[in-house]
Parts: C-alpha cells; structure tokens; sequence
C-alpha cells in the first residue's frame, strides 16, 4: 500500500478533531481510535513507534490518551503540533461536561433528570468492576503483585491512606525489587498489541528514523517548560495571594494541580483520589453526586479524568462567595480543567525529547508494574465505596482496631437499586455489552423504574 503524502498542519488539524469528536469509551478506547485512524488508516506512524510512545505516556501522571495524542502531535508537526492536538482531544468534553453540570444544577432535582441519573449509577458501578477485573487481569501475574493491589485496597479503604502516598510506595518497590533483581518484578506494565493491522515503522510517514525536531535539545526543553510551568503554576499562585487558602477557588487550583502531579495509574485510580478528597475532606459534592458526574463522563467524548471538571464545578456553584452560583460554577468548573490538562502538556513537551533514555528500561518499568497492582486495589476501593452508596440510602463509619469503615445501613437497602446494578453487572461482564449501551439502557430503565414507583 503506498505511503499517504505527510499532512500539512490543516490536514492534521481535521484529524485531531475528528478524533475528538469520536472519542468515547474511556482510555481503552480512545487508545485503540487513535490507533485504527493514525496507524491503519493514516500511516502517519508505524506500530512499534505509536508503542514506543503509548508506553512512555503510562510513565506519566495524567490521562494517557490525552497525553499520547500530544505526543503523536508533537511527532508529526512539532509544539504547535501537539498543542493543537491535545487540545482538540479535550475541548468537546469541555463543552459537553460543562452544558451537562449547568443542566444538572439547574433540574438535577426534576423527577425525570434525576430518575436518568439513577440509572447511570448502575452501569457506572458495573464499568468500574469491569475496569478492576481488566486491569487486574493485565498486571496481576504472580503473588506479589496481587500482594501490592490486597495491601493497597486495605490502606485506602481501611486506613483512609492517601493515594500519592499508596502511589510513592509501590512505585519504591517496585524499583527496589526491580534492582535486586526479584523475578516477581521483571514483568511489563506496558501495553501489548493494540489493533488488528500492524503497520511497520518502515512503512509509515515518519519512518524508522526520529525527525530531527525530536533530538534531545536541553534549551528547548528548558524553555518550553518555563512557558508551561508558568501557565500552570502562575494562576494558581495568584488565587491564593489574591483570595487566600481557604477561598474555594484557591483549593480548586491548589488540590488539583496535586492530582496532576500523583494520578499515576489512569482514570479510575484518579476518581478514587478525587471522591476520597472532594467528598470526603473538602465536601464540594455527596457520593451520588460523583456517581453521576462520571456517568456524564463515560457518555461524552474526550477523555474520562473530564469529571474533575463536574468535581470543580458543584464545589463553586456551593461556595459561590460574591457570584452568582452558576457564574462561579462555570469559573470552578474551566480552571479545574485548566490546571488539570496544561501539566499534560508539560510532561510531554519536557520529557518527549529525553524518550530514549526511557526506551526498555526495566527499573524504571517494574516501578510502573507495581504501581497499577496498587491501581488494581484503589480502584476496588472505588468500586465498594461506589457500591454502598448506590445500592444502600445510608453508610455510617465504624472504627474499630484502628480501622475506618464505611459500613451499610441494612434497613436503607435499595431494591431498585440493588437489581439495576445486578443486571449492568450481568450486562457487562456476562454478555460483554458495551460501554454506551449500558449506559442508555441503565439510564432508561431507572426513569421508567421511578416514574412506574411514582417517586
């Protein structure tokens, strides 16, 4: 098959907002939609390259989809390139998210509005398990790393430990048992095959030889990352000199860019974080309340982590101060998102032209390994954490022998509930149905279960 000509920059632009609009799915499969349009279809790079990159994105904090579209941008049309291409990955969930949380503020306590949202806490919670058992499945291999994800679920949910702190460990020994040479850590926590067509480097636009612009060049990288660096850092550091520490915009920036900094692990891992914190500490928003947000998440295009925006934006439209609750939403809302995705775009742009010092090292790699065990048990605390709080009314906590609890009150058990999550779970993981049709069939069945209860 012959070579398509190298896109110009306005070609390329088409296809990256093609992408982000097609974009659902989650990671999973954004991954494979960059994969069958920019390898099968495109050829704009082969499949040991578009590996290559993907597996250096999973070294990163942040979205890996996002992240690999930044890279593969920068690849083929250099900064500007991957500016444009990461941005045209986030904006539609942007949009999409920020018209769903005003149209949730505004009716989310309308019988209809909120018996839909009932039923997306079904199939969310079914979507999470599947995620735990599929990561699970990938990474969790022998007795070791099985032992990483028992003591991480055990520290989160348990111990409330937190999660860069869960992260930081397992990263250390994974490290250390990499360097004493353990077998248990001498597995890749990298992706395998991706699509159906394998393209040869040698047969794709940028070949098998690294355009020049991608050379490893320390004044470039330097710069470029004073640039990021200050669009990040500069409006965080304002907010909290101009309105204070304890101002709710000031926490947005602030927690958030730590998430930026510690979400090793992909999405899910991160929502674990986020509802340990946002719920629990800050209180922007109830466990319900994040249910739902994911579930807008899950139904719109761009990547999964476009919840924190949701997270954001319920957390101003509470603590408005002297705005309007929407107007301060809005604004919660876009710098949750500003401080989330412009560190993506720092990683790469730093670190892209240092790649191959990265390239198959197996430290650096069994870090990474034991890192997503630990993701394998923060998420199942995601998942039981979200279970209690879709299928019961009522969670108390119950300490005991230093632990903390989240416990079920039996007599708030909701049937209705209970049975829409059984039949997500059968939907998914029995019959493999997709993503988007559980979402719409869960959504259809809690608005006719509530409107046939009358509630």
């Amino acid at each position: 098959m012959p070579i398509r000509p190298y896109p110009t920059l306005t070609e390329a632009t088409r296809i990256w907002a093609r992408i982000g609009l097609l974009s659902f799915g989650g990671p999973a499969g954004q991954i494979a939609l960059m994969h069958r349009i920019l390898v099968e279809e495109q050829r704009w790079l082969g499949e040991k390259r578009f590996l290559h990159a993907l597996n250096y994105c999973m070294l990163l904090p942040g979205p890996e989809a996002m992240q690999l579209a930044v890279y593969i941008g920068w690849l083929m049309h250099r900064t500007l390139g991957g500016i444009i291409a990461g941005a045209l990955f986030v904006l539609p969930g942007v949009v999409t998210i920020m018209a769903l949380s005003w149209v949730y503020a505004l009716y989310g306590n309308v019988g209809a509005v909120e018996a839909l949202f009932f039923g997306l806490k079904a199939a969310v919670l079914a979507i999470v398990v599947q995620a735990v058992i599929r990561i699970g499945a990938r990474v969790l291999h022998n007795g070791t790393m099985i032992a990483i994800a028992i003591a991480s679920f055990i520290a989160i949910f348990g111990f409330a430990v937190p999660f860069p702190l869960i992260i930081l460990v397992s990263g250390l020994i994974g490290f250390v048992g990499a360097r004493a040479g353990m077998p248990a850590f001498r597995g890749s926590g990298g992706h395998g095959k991706v699509g159906a067509v394998q393209v040869d480097d040698a047969d794709s636009l940028l070949g098998k030889e690294s355009p020049g612009h991608t050379q490893v060049n320390r004044a470039y990288a330097f710069r470029v990352s004073a640039v990021f660096l200050i669009l990040w850092l500069a409006p965080v550091a304002l907010l909290f000199a101009a309105l204070g520490p304890a101002h709710v915009f000031a926490q947005i920036a602030g927690f958030f860019s730590v998430m930026a900094v510690v979400t090793f692990g992909g999405a899910y891992a991160v929502l674990a974080y986020v509802a340990q914190e946002a719920v629990q500490n800050f209180g922007w928003l109830a466990p319900g309340e994040m249910l739902d947000g994911l579930g807008m998440a899950e139904t719109t295009p761009g990547p999964l982590i476009m919840v924190t925006q949701f997270v954001g934006f319920m957390g101003a439209f509470r603590d408005a101060g002297g705005l309007s609750p929407l107007m301060a939403a809005t604004l919660g809302g876009l710098l949750t998102t500003w401080v989330t995705f412009i560190p993506c775009f720092l990683w790469i742009f730093l670190g892209a032209p240092f790649i191959e010092r990265l390239r198959d090292n197996k430290t650096l790699t069994a870090a990474l390994t034991a890192i997503t065990a630990a993701v394998v048990g923060v998420i199942g605390n995601l998942a039981v954490w979200f279970g209690l709080h879709v299928v019961f009314d009522e969670v108390r906590i119950v300490t005991a022998l230093g632990l903390r609890l989240d416990m079920p009150v039996w007599s708030t058990l909701d049937i209705a509930a209970g049975a829409l999550v059984i039949a997500a779970l059968v939907a998914v993981l029995r019959f493999k149905v997709g993503t988007l049709p559980v979402l719409a069939g869960s959504a259809l069945a809690g608005l006719v279960i509530r409107l046939s209860l009358g509630v």
